[in-house]
C-alpha cells in the first residue's frame, strides 16, 4: 500500500483530497507545514480545522513547523524583486522550494512514496516521451496549473493531485456529505505573510526605512509629477497615483536606476514580446527550434497564441501573435499546449 503524505492546510481542498485517497486505498497521513508564522506559539484556527477534518477520517495528524527556508527562498526575494521594480509572485517560490521541496523531502526521508494537496490540476506519464507531465484541472475556473510550472520531473513523479478531475463544487459537496467543520471554509486569497495586502509597508517595515520618492515621468522622458516610491505601483495601475495630468494615465513601467516611474497611455501598455529567465521546461528537456503555443502573462490572463523561442539554458523569447496589455516584470509567464503545461519562466 502506497503511502501518501497530505499537506492539510485547514481548508476544504486539502481536507477532500485525504479523503479521496483513503478512499482509494493509499495509507494516508495529514500533516500541517507551518512554513510562515510570525507567532509561532500560537496554534491557528487552521490547524485545528485540519486536526478535526483528520480525526473524523481517522487517519494520523501531525504538523511539521518547516520555518527553515522561507525568509530566504520566499520573502527576501520577494522584496528584493519589488526593489528592482519587479511584480513578483511569493506563492510561485514557495510551492517550487517548500510544498515541493522542503514538504517532499521531508516525506521521501520519512518513508513515503507521495506527497499530496488540493491544488486543481493534474499529472500524467508520457510514455513516449517518459516524462511526467502536468495538465490543467478539469475545472478551468480553478485551474492552478499556472502557479505549478516550476515543478521538476522528481517533484511530479511523487506528487498527486486527488482534485484534478474535480470541480470546486463536488470537493465541497463531499466535504458536506462527510460534516467536514470546513465544507464552507472560504478560500484564502491573501498572500500568507501579508494577510493585509499592503505590500509597500510590509516592505518598509522590513526594510526599516522609508524607500525615497522620485519623478513620474512621460514616455520622453518629460518629468510629470513625484511619486511615492516604487514598491508603491504596479504596471498597468491606473487608480491611485495621486497625480492629475487632464487624462488618464497608467503606469507603463519602474526603474530602479533612476527611481523614475514611467506613464503613459493604455494604448501604450500594449507591447508583443517579452524574454523570460529561471525557466523551468516540463513537458521537454529543451526546446531545439521556435515552438507554436499558447502562454499565459499572469494568473488571472487568458492564454494567447505566441512564438517561442530558447535562447540559452536558462532564457527564453516570446513573441505574440497579438499585443498583450501590462506584461510586467517579476510575473511568471507560463505555456501550454491545450491543457499540458510546456513551463515557464520570470518575465525579465
Amino acid at each position: 500500500m502506497a503511502k501518501v503524505m497530505v499537506g492539510m492546510s485547514g481548508g476544504v481542498d486539502s481536507a477532500v483530497s485525504a479523503y479521496v485517497l483513503k478512499k482509494e486505498g493509499y495509507d494516508v497521513v495529514g500533516v500541517n507545514c507551518r512554513f510562515y508564522d510570525e507567532d509561532k506559539a500560537a496554534v491557528p484556527q487552521d490547524v485545528l480545522d485540519a486536526k478535526n477534518v483528520a480525526d473524523k477520517m481517522g487517519i494520523p495528524f501531525t504538523t511539521y513547523e518547516l520555518y527553515d527556508g522561507f525568509e530566504s527562498k520566499v520573502i527576501s526575494p520577494f522584496i528584493a524583486s519589488y526593489l528592482r521594480g519587479e511584480t513578483p509572485n511569493p506563492c510561485i517560490e514557495c510551492n517550487r522550494h517548500l510544498k515541493f521541496g522542503k514538504m517532499l523531502e521531508k516525506a521521501i526521508d520519512e518513508g513515503f512514496d507521495y506527497i499530496a494537496t488540493g491544488h486543481y490540476a493534474r499529472i500524467d506519464f508520457d510514455e513516449a516521451s517518459g516524462r511526467y507531465l502536468l495538465k490543467k484541472g478539469k475545472d478551468e475556473s480553478k485551474d492552478q496549473s499556472y502557479v505549478l510550472y516550476p515543478l521538476t520531473q522528481h517533484q511530479l513523479r511523487h506528487t498527486l493531485f486527488p482534485l484534478g478531475d474535480m470541480t470546486k463544487d463536488m470537493a465541497r459537496t463531499l466535504a458536506e456529505e462527510m460534516s467536514f467543520v470546513n465544507a464552507r471554509k472560504h478560500d484564502s486569497q491573501d498572500i500568507c505573510f501579508i494577510p493585509d495586502g499592503d505590500y509597500a509597508s510590509f516592505i518598509e517595515g522590513r526594510l526599516d526605512y522609508t524607500l525615497p520618492k522620485g519623478n513620474f515621468i512621460d514616455t520622453e522622458g518629460n518629468i510629470l509629477g513625484e511619486h511615492q516610491g516604487i514598491i508603491h505601483y504596479t504596471v498597468g495601475q491606473r487608480k491611485g497615483l495621486g497625480i492629475a495630468l487632464g487624462k488618464p494615465a497608467f503606469v507603463q513601467s519602474k526603474s530602479a536606476e533612476d527611481n523614475t516611474v514611467v506613464l503613459g497611455s493604455n494604448e501604450e501598455l500594449f507591447k508583443r514580446e517579452l524574454t523570460a529567465r529561471d525557466i523551468n521546461l516540463i513537458a521537454y528537456d529543451k526546446l531545439t527550434q521556435p515552438l507554436r503555443c499558447k502562454a499565459r502573462i499572469r494568473y488571472n490572463a487568458k492564454e494567447q497564441w505566441a512564438t517561442v523561442t530558447q535562447t540559452d539554458e536558462n532564457h527564453l523569447h516570446i513573441i505574440f501573435d497579438e499585443p498583450q496589455r501590462a506584461i510586467s516584470k517579476g510575473q511568471a509567464v507560463v505555456l501550454y499546449d491545450g491543457d499540458i503545461v510546456i513551463g515557464g519562466g520570470t518575465i525579465e
